[in-house]
This record gives structure tokens, sequence and C-alpha cells, in this order.
């Protein structure tokens, strides 16, 4: 995988881009933003803390001046033209969740994924395995259902 197109006559694959999470893990995300607008990305479902932003790219040193104190929690966060933002937070609460670019173009061309939280308890307030009998439409139809949720 990677960044770089598969070479000409290779078949492509499209999927949708989910990644997994288990219930209440930690993590940092990192946007950086190349451009010369402000972009802006949104989590659904999630509350996270910005930790920290600056100009040109993003490295590991970055994380010195992070703060760790005292940040608000948000739900959506602005990356200025040529900065990175970095955010971090805790995925307690399982299910399938949509982090995307709020650019309407960005999130037509791509600019944004999935992530699903599964939890080792099975539990009423958790996501449970889609129905058998479910109706499916557009481009789902005839597809396999997703793997078992145990």
């Amino acid at each position: 995988m990677g960044d770089v197109p598969p070479p000409p006559g290779v078949p492509l694959t499209l999927v949708p881009n989910v990644i997994t999470a288990e219930f209440r893990t930690f993590i940092e995300i990192i946007f950086e933003n190349p451009e010369r607008s402000i972009q802006s990305y949104h989590l659904d479902g999630y509350a996270f803390f910005p930790v920290g932003m600056g100009p040109g790219k993003w490295s590991p040193g970055s994380r010195k001046r992070y703060n760790l104190f005292d940040t608000v929690s948000r739900h959506t966060i602005h990356v200025f033209p040529r900065s990175w933002t970095a955010i971090m937070l805790t995925f307690d609460n399982a299910g399938m969740w949509n982090l995307r670019s709020m650019n309407w173009e960005n999130k037509y061309l791509g600019q944004q994924l999935y992530v699903s939280v599964t939890s080792p308890a099975r539990s009423l307030r958790d996501e449970y395995n889609m129905p058998l009998d479910s109706l499916r439409c557009g481009e789902v139809v005839g597809l396999p259902l997703p793997p078992p949720y145990i």
C-alpha cells in the first residue's frame, strides 16, 4: 500500500477507508495542510482535544510544545494554511465513526475515513452485527456482508 498508485494494467479495488480501533484506545492524529486555504475536519460522535498546532510540517519534536493541561474538547478543528494541527482522543464508544474534511470538494475527493471501534464486552450500548434480513440499496446490493462482530 501507500500513496503511489499501482502501475497501468493492475486492477484497482474500491473499498471504504476503514481503520479499526479497540475500545478505549488512546490515539494522536496529526493533520497537515500544505495548501493556501484553511481546512477543517470533523469527527462524528466523539469529542477530541486539540493539543498543538504550528507552521510547516509536523515532526516528533513538535510534541514538546503540546498543551496537555487545559485543552478544550471539540468536534471540529481547523488546520491553517501550510501548517499542522494535532489532536488526541480516546475511543470510548463502540461503533462506526466518520472523520472527514468539512470542505465538500475534499470530502468528495476522499478526505475522509471511518473508524470501527470494537468492544470486547457485548453490551446493549454497543453496535451489533448487521441483521441478515437488512434491506440494502445502491452500490452495496450484492456485496457480501461485513464479517460478524463477536
